[in-house]
């Protein structure tokens, strides 16, 4: 917090001093409201009572004005502490690997990113409106009190350690709760989310009452810690009642006899009844500041848990904090793609065995390089760390000679041109996400791109063409369509390296045959790796590596594989039925 005020000094400096005359003015009415009733209204002298009633009138406006400057102030700061926030957030999680995004958790990070930080913003209005005003009142109105009648003022000295006390009861043990309601609050996210997203598996394996209990088992846990916390909540405000009207009633008692013996003047109690009713206040402001303050500072934690967490895959820094000039010499323009694995090895933290061990090849310009094995051998994960998407633990990945890690990953990336795995397209139109690779692409270089793509069948048959709209993931679109609208999308970057990520697994064979005519034909020159499930879309490539538990166990041509590799060979036999004879 301390970091994000540092932005808006003028505007917390003014709420502070507009707080103060706030609380000034506040405070001093109760004063001018005895003068009235001792000097004016017992003594009937109306001139008092017009004056003084003229000065009362003049300091409410000032109240008034103040509340609402400090008030309007109060919640610019704290929308622009949430905006900042949600900035922060946003470009923490996109400089995270894969790595640390499943380590939090989807709807976790969406999670901290809206409900949490509307949190803090929510706090942050009420400390901008209380936290000055409440002290200032509570510790001005005892002083006044005292002024007033210092025997009467015993009851200060009574119900305000008890009022304390009260609250700091009920908010340590409001903190574990709303800690555990966060968590809570994420699993339930993460279920629904599955439910939603999956919701074709559970009907077709009849698991509908299986996952409608798994949900309402955290649902119920959410409910009874919501449940829970309210109650505390809910109860503090009437103790807090019962004291204040106990403590009213003792003051009019005690306060009533006072007057009867002509120790104390009306106005005097009716000025320390409202200075009473002031500490009450300052109390509840305090009570409503500690009420969210253990819900904030959770949410607080779980917003510095992602801020702080530093990315495994960043720029090379050099001892002294400067990033690595050690890639100075790689040239984006003059890139040519060669690739070179060197005994790499990747390993997850705390893993027993690595998924990758002792890889070594070279894939060059003009060539294609295909990475077959079983599921689960590592291929994607080989793939992954061409472009840093994970790091290498192990060994070393040059592109064109330059350690991939010694260069920015901005100028790494840009050498290059993916496909995923997982073909993901975003809401918008299908031009939209095509010039996500080339911002200023031409409709012709797309409609070219798509031709080379086998997908200008499908698009023929949509009415508004590169105008169509594109739901959340893609999902008014076919599993083929996906894939050929990523595949579109890598092609219209220039790039000297080409990698694709079992990107043809949706398409009928007929597609795919042509679609990799025609990507030879336009990637001629540049460098293709590819991971591929079958044998016949990888048998005509210049080197296939044969991956099996993470190891490289053979590398050659489709007939030196044949011939060499028993693990190949098994393959093979396995597609033998589906791809004819190899």
């Amino acid at each position: 917090m301390r970091r994000l005020l540092g932005a808006h000094k003028a505007h917390v400096v003014a709420i502070v001093v507009l707080q103060l005359i706030q609380a000034a003015a506040t405070l001093m009415l109760p004063t001018v409201n005895a003068a009235i009733i001792d000097d004016g209204i017992v003594a009937g002298n109306n001139a008092v009572i017009t004056r003084l009633g003229t000065v009362m009138a003049a300091v409410a406006v000032v109240q008034a004005a103040a509340a609402i400057a400090a008030g309007y102030l109060a919640a610019v700061v704290a929308m622009k502490i949430g905006h900042q926030l949600r900035a922060e957030i946003f470009t923490k999680i996109q400089s995270l690997s894969s790595q640390e995004v499943a380590a939090f958790g989807t709807q976790s990070l969406t999670t901290r990113a809206t409900n949490d930080t509307q949190q803090i913003q929510a706090f942050s209005v009420l400390v901008f409106t209380m936290l000055v005003a409440g002290p200032a009142m509570g510790l001005g109105g005892i002083v006044l009190a005292l002024q007033q009648d210092v025997a009467l003022s015993a009851v200060v000295i009574v119900i305000v350690p008890l009022l304390l006390l009260i609250m700091y009861l009920i908010v340590r043990r409001l903190i574990p709760l709303y800690r555990e309601g966060q968590d809570l609050l994420d699993r339930a996210g993460d279920i629904l989310r599955e439910q939603i997203m999956g919701a074709n598996v559970i009907h077709a394996f009849v698991r509908q009452d299986h996952e409608v209990r798994r949900f309402a088992r955290t649902n119920s846990r959410l409910t009874a810690n919501n449940l829970h916390s309210a109650l505390l909540v809910a109860g503090m405000l009437p103790l807090i009642m019962l004291v204040v009207n106990i403590s009213s009633v003792a003051v009019v008692w005690f306060g009533g006899h006072r007057i009867q013996s002509g120790l104390m003047n009306i106005g005097a109690l009716a000025a320390f009844i409202a200075y009473i009713l002031q500490i009450l206040l300052a109390i509840m402001m305090a009570m409503y500041v500690l009420m969210t303050a253990p819900r904030a500072a959770v949410c607080a934690e779980r917003i510095g848990a992602v801020l702080t967490t530093e990315p495994s895959v960043r720029d090379r820094q050099e001892t002294n904090g400067r990033p690595s000039t050690a890639g100075s010499r790689f040239r984006l323009q003059d890139a040519r793609g060669i690739v070179q694995f060197s005994r790499v090895g990747f390993s997850h933290p705390g893993a027993e065995a690595p998924v990758l061990a002792e890889i070594s090849f070279t894939a060059g310009p003009g060539t294609t390089t295909a990475i077959v094995g079983s599921t689960g051998s590592g291929k994607s994960t080989l793939l992954n760390l061409i472009p840093r998407f994970l790091d290498s633990t192990a060994g070393t990945i040059s592109l064109d000679g330059t350690d991939i890690k010694d260069l920015p990953l901005d100028t790494l990336r840009a050498a290059m041109s993916i496909v995923p795995q997982h073909s993901h397209l975003f809401t918008g139109t299908i031009a939209d996400n095509l010039r996500m690779a080339a911002p200023d692409a031409t409709d012709a270089e797309l409609w070219e791109a798509l031709e080379a793509a086998q997908t200008m069948r499908f698009m023929s048959e949509l009415p508004l063409g590169l105008a169509t709209p594109v739901g959340q993931g893609g999902t008014n679109l076919s599993g083929g369509q996906r894939q050929r609208l990523c595949i579109t999308r890598a092609l219209l970057r220039k790039s000297p390296l080409y990698l694709f990520d079992d990107s043809f697994s949706a398409l009928d064979y007929d597609t795919d045959t042509k679609l990799r005519q025609a990507l030879a034909a336009r990637l001629s020159a540049a460098t293709v790796i590819v991971v591929a499930e079958r044998i016949s879309a990888v048998e005509n490539a210049d080197l296939i590596l044969v991956l099996d538990n993470g190891h490289l166990v053979a590398q050659g041509t489709h007939p030196e594989l044949l011939e060499s590799s028993s693990t190949y060979r098994e393959i093979a036999g396995s597609q033998l039925a589906l791809d004819g004879p190899v």
